[in-house]
């Protein structure tokens, strides 16, 4: 779809409008790069993507009336369907009640039958019940064909009903999308306006590296709360010049199952290298300054990456943000021009079984052994827990609830994609 690509554009980030996310599979592996995010757009075709998005979202809210409309006439007593299936059901009323009313008649003909006594005539009673008993069955044949009538009408009416209102949740969850896609172009479009305002010559000096590139490596697609996951990131030079220092980005983004609610601040990312193989925290910023260092032409550093998710995190769904920055000694600096984008399902800490109660004779008090209360999936290596691959959680509600909490979360998203876009440009800040 169009307005998904110029969304695309428009916030810089490899994460699309809901629809996408609905099937969203591990967007990495051990040998291949991550996903990447686009080139930086311009305040001309962010302006494109504002109008695209609007002329989409005023689409949309269109479609939403008229599919409201069409659920207000499917559900009218007036409905054409309706008005039939009304008609059908009083035709089988009728037809059982005269049915009852046959029933009724053989009754009576053979009780007078039954009354007669010896030497009376009895040929004009056994007519009586022969012709009160055909009547009976021709009208219980009627009434079951009144009621077959019956209930494929009101099928009918149901199913024009169910599917009006398909429509409509169809429309509704579009109209949401749209929402999402043209909020996040018009953040987009005001924050290259603002930089644009407070940097009028048209960049900060750093320049696009295509060959300093950053490769996750181990990150699971699946993670648990009250775990830490080990992964790794290579940050390779692939120039032909030596790079003085090079930093590292890696910042983390989530949000719960609905999608509507951040929480980012459950999940912490900690680093170490051979070199400094204590764990250590990563900065405000995200940066991990001193974890490379300098890299000849050719040069690989591995960085490992330690993602603690508390205990008390909800179920949702996470993205890891990586890129790298080099500043040199001369004042020349630049930055991957892609960041890897890594996607993975947030899964709640297990239910803790009740506990059992002590026996009334123990008076036991033993303390349970120390622990931090995280248990750990990787082996402080770049080589992750075994794990399999996983798709957005089925939650049980219906398609329009599920779609209609993605598109939401997927505006969130968007937001953190833009601000990974300002945030790393701390390389020509501090230069």
């Amino acid at each position: 779809m169009k307005i998904r690509r110029i969304l695309a554009t428009a916030v810089a980030v490899a994460v699309t409008t809901p629809a996408v996310m609905l099937s969203v599979t591990p967007a990495f592996a051990d040998t291949k790069p991550a996903a990447q995010t686009p080139a930086k757009p311009t305040v001309k075709e962010l302006e494109k993507a504002v109008a695209e998005a609007e002329k989409a979202y005023d689409a949309a809210v269109l479609a939403e009336r008229t599919a409201y409309e069409a659920v207000e006439a499917a559900v009218s007593d007036t409905a054409p369907l309706t008005v039939a299936a009304k008609a059908a059901r009083k035709a089988a009323d009728d037809a059982a009640a005269a049915k009852t009313t046959a029933d009724k008649a053989v009754t009576e003909a053979q009780a007078a039958l039954d009354a007669l006594t010896e030497g009376e005539d009895k040929a004009a009673a056994e007519k009586a019940l022969a012709d009160a008993k055909t009547a009976a069955e021709a009208a219980a044949t009627t009434a079951t064909t009144a009621e077959a009538e019956y209930e494929a009408a009101a099928k009918l009416a149901t199913d024009a009903k169910v599917e009006a209102f398909k429509v409509l949740n169809k429309a509704q969850n579009a109209t949401k999308e749209a929402l999402a896609a043209k909020t996040a172009a018009e953040a987009a479009l005001e924050r290259a306006k603002k930089e644009e305002e407070e940097n009028p010559g048209g960049g900060d000096g750093c320049l696009d590296e295509p060959g300093l590139t950053t490769v996750v490596k181990g990150l699971p697609s699946k993670v648990t709360a009250g775990t830490a996951t080990t992964f790794s990131v290579r940050v390779t030079n692939g120039t032909d010049k030596h790079l003085d220092q090079v930093i590292t980005y890696a910042g983390v983004h989530a949000t719960d199952k609905s999608g509507a609610k951040d929480i980012a601040k459950y999940l912490k990312l900690t680093w170490s290298t051979a070199a400094s193989p204590k764990w250590q925290a990563v900065d405000g910023d995200h940066y991990i300054d001193d974890a490379v260092g300098a890299l000849k032409p050719g040069e690989k550093a591995d960085v490992r990456l330690r993602l603690d998710v508390d205990a008390k995190t909800p179920a949702g769904q996470g993205l890891t943000f990586i890129a790298g920055d080099y500043l040199n000694k001369d004042g020349s600096c630049g930055l991957t021009p892609d960041a890897a984008v890594n996607e993975f399902d947030i899964e709640a800490a297990p239910a803790k079984p009740a506990p059992k109660p002590t026996p009334k004779p123990s008076t036991s008090t033993t303390a349970p052994a120390a622990g931090n209360g995280v248990t750990p999936q990787g082996s402080g290596s770049s080589v992750p827990a075994t794990t399999t691959s996983s798709t957005l959680a089925a939650t049980g509600s219906s398609d329009a609830t599920t779609q209609l909490a993605l598109a939401s979360g997927a505006a969130v998203a968007l937001g953190a994609g833009a601000m990974f876009l300002v945030r790393r440009r701390k390389t020509g800040a501090d230069a």
